[in-house]
């Protein structure tokens, strides 16, 4: 009798939040819906695109790489605060000069990878040969 009386409770419980929170969970599902689309129909794009594979691997690289960071430092000569941009522990007078550093450091790591590729490949088809996986 008692435990009825519990199990109902808590049934009721678990409504009244699932009534409460529902525009949260539901706005959640909806993005993770909504980006799982957007990924499917990427995907599909790609398949047609002889050139996904390098925008694939330029993005991954990027992910790699850190941002440039912008700092206010006093200038030597007149004291005053000026802008400085930072990348890797360098310090640049323009924001350009970061940007073509960033995506020098970019372009070397893909280039990296591709360089790679082909050892990578033919160990792979020689542990497939192995029987290994």
């Amino acid at each position: 009798m008692i435990w009825n009386l519990v199990t109902t409770s808590i049934v009721i419980a678990a409504a009244l939040l699932l009534f409460r929170f529902w525009p949260a969970i539901l706005t959640v599902l909806r993005r993770f819906d909504d980006s799982n689309r957007a990924r499917i129909e990427g995907e599909l794009r790609d398949r047609a695109d002889n050139l996904a594979h390098f925008r694939h691997t330029l993005h991954t690289a990027e992910e790699q790489v850190e941002q440039v960071h912008e700092i206010e430092v006093p200038d030597e000569r007149t004291g005053q605060p000026v802008k400085r941009f930072v990348f890797e522990g360098v310090w640049f007078a323009s924001q350009l000069e970061a940007a073509q550093a960033r995506e020098e450091k970019i372009r070397a790591l893909a280039r990296k990878f591709y360089m790679e590729l082909p050892s990578a490949l033919a160990a792979r088809r020689e542990d497939d040969k192995l029987g290994r996986n």
